[in-house]
């Protein structure tokens, strides 16, 4: 490997693991605390900040939030595998903008990769078809991805 996903330092490896949280779920009131305007986001562990961000994909790229500490400890207590995220390579992916809510352990890539086609196919006030079609599509990728990997890879 070229940068080993233990070594510290400058350059780290971006993982390529997707592992879908079935039985995860962020409860309303938990949510509400982090601050975030819309129900879709991502956090990450940042040795740049030295404690976890929030981001939040919109219209105008990927907006960080001020995330209360306290909140994402609660958060990563009510699921060990957030608790093994890979500092600034990992996120937990949030999807709330439907019935059902998803969440997911991805490379901090994909979550890169979601606020820029966001953030290109946006129209007007709600987006339009077009980006909910696209933001379907992303999360239907993630989902064969996370179950050709097996549920806790």
């Amino acid at each position: 490997m070229l940068f080993p996903a233990h070594a510290a330092g400058r350059y780290r490896l971006v993982p390529d693991r997707v592992v879908l949280l079935p039985e995860f779920e962020l409860a309303d009131e938990l949510w509400n605390e982090l601050l975030i305007p819309v129900n879709m986001a991502f956090f990450q562990k940042s040795s740049v900040a030295g404690r976890a961000v929030a981001f939040y994909p919109g219209a105008a790229g990927a907006i960080e939030s001020q995330l209360p500490l306290e909140a994402w400890e609660r958060i990563v207590a009510t699921d060990l595998a957030l608790a093994g995220l890979d500092t600034d390579v990992e996120a937990l992916l949030a999807n709330r903008t439907g019935p059902i809510h998803e969440y997911y352990i991805v490379p901090i890539d994909e979550c890169y990769r979601l606020a820029g086609l966001i953030r290109a196919r946006w129209r007007g006030f709600s987006g339009g078809t077009e980006v909910w079609k696209e933001i379907t599509a992303f999360f239907d990728g993630l989902r064969v991805r996370a179950a050709k990997a097996g549920s806790h890879a």
